[in-house]
């Protein structure tokens, strides 16, 4: 854990170092404010809850997220320290998982600072709390999902703007498989239960229905296993990398 701790606070603090992540907070601060007064309608609607809020959060991260996680591995494999970094006394799951922990916490953080929004609509009526904190954590736990998809592409190549579109567009993929995009190509040959695992497999599916105050654990216990599975695979890209190299 300690080792963990070091290489967190190492990544974390890169961050703040250059412009990255004050820009990346400024933006999205900004974008989700124009989205909800203006494009959300969040006024006009007459209701007290963060729906016009949340509804945004999907499409934000489609594309603030990679440009967060395209520099996680291939900044490190082109400048060369990607074998250094695994040459050191320091076990892959430790990397992995502190570089991805620190991208997350700057997520975290950013929509942290978004709590104005909250504030507001609860001057203006009498929202359901409850649901607001569940959508709050949901829409981390989504971050958290295009974070560490990004992280897996990012150790795929050592071109930061390859890793951005590989992400955008796996991530797209990932946000409307359950919906007609996706489900019209297979519709009429497959079966019914293939069809229902693929919807249950879209991020927007099971983001809607905790903004919605269905609050089932499975959709949170979907997020965890995406984050878990994509990691997995970001230490099996880096190690076959590493093995490619030696």
């Amino acid at each position: 854990m300690k080792l963990l701790s070091i290489i967190l606070k190492r990544e974390l603090a890169s961050y703040f170092a250059t412009p990255l992540a004050y820009v990346f907070i400024v933006i999205f601060l900004m974008l989700n404010g124009i989205f909800t007064f203006f494009v959300g309608g969040f006024y006009e609607r007459g209701q007290a809850d963060l729906i016009p809020f949340f509804n945004f959060h999907p499409w934000l991260y489609l594309f603030l997220v990679p440009a967060v996680s395209m520099r996680l591995w291939a900044e490190e494999r082109k400048s060369g320290t990607l074998e250094l970094l695994i040459t050191l006394p320091v076990s892959l799951t430790h990397w992995v998982l502190g570089k991805f922990l620190a991208a997350w916490i700057l997520m975290g953080l950013a929509l942290l600072l978004t709590f104005p929004v909250w504030f507001s609509v609860s001057y203006l009526g009498a929202p359901d709390h409850g649901v607001i904190f569940a959508s709050y954590l949901g829409s981390w736990c989504m971050a958290g999902g295009y974070l560490a998809i990004g992280a897996c592409l990012s150790a795929a190549t050592s071109n930061q703007v390859i890793a951005f579109i590989l992400t955008v567009s796996v991530c797209f993929l990932w946000v409307v498989m359950g919906y007609p995009i996706v489900l019209d190509w297979i519709t009429g040959w497959a079966p019914t239960w293939f069809i229902d695992g693929v919807t249950s497999l879209s991020f927007l599916t099971h983001f809607a229905s905790i903004t919605k105050g269905v609050l089932d654990l499975r959709d949170f216990s979907f997020f965890a296993i995406m984050i878990a599975a994509w990691l997995l695979a970001t230490a099996i890209v880096i190690d076959l990398k590493k093995g490619h190299a030696s």
